[in-house]
């Protein structure tokens, strides 16, 4: 398994790979910001719109290959405001449905919080879907739960769902593999 750094251009290179995973992902009952099913135009033009904060480095996308097909993804979203520069976000942690279990997930976190710290950043947040399986991969990778908004997003389903916030300190520049 490869895990690779998706710059602007490859966004675009990449679309229908992008788009295949994320509605692979939304079917598979994920909660990541979509009802399903997820029409393949929105999920292109979704990938299509994070270009402009790839190129301008609020966002950091990365993407895990098992040979050629895309198996993952992980992104990092950095606040544009001053007082804020020692935090990311950690958005859009997905493996395919049929790639988990072997471990993706959890590379895919360390690859982020690893570029996290080396990038001077100091504490990590997210937010999941409360009971989903994602949480005990954060809860495992030493991230800590603050409390969940109940209501917060509809599941693929349509249904609302409480979100649980996590966060997890880092040293700078230390590595968490």
């Amino acid at each position: 398994m490869i895990v690779t750094r998706l710059r602007e251009e490859q966004l675009s290179a990449k679309a229908e790979e992008l788009a295949s995973l994320l509605e692979a992902t939304v079917d598979a009952g994920a909660s990541v910001g979509f009802l399903a099913p997820l029409d393949r135009a929105e999920a292109l033009a979704w990938w299509a719109e994070r270009a402009a904060d790839v190129a301008a480095g609020r966002l950091v996308v990365w993407a895990a290959y098992d040979g050629d097909r895309m198996q993952g993804t992980v992104s990092l979203a950095f606040p544009g405001k001053a007082n804020s520069r020692h935090r990311a976000e950690l958005v859009k942690l997905m493996v395919d449905p049929d790639a988990r279990g072997r471990g993706l997930g959890r590379r895919l976190l360390a690859t982020a919080e690893d570029a996290a710290a080396a990038a001077g950043v100091t504490l990590l947040h997210l937010d999941t879907e409360t009971g989903s399986p994602a949480e005990r991969l954060y809860r495992s990778a030493g991230w800590t739960a603050i409390g969940a908004i109940p209501d917060y997003a509809a599941n693929p389903d349509g249904v609302l769902r409480p979100t649980t916030i996590y966060y997890k300190h880092l040293p700078a520049g230390a590595l968490t593999r």
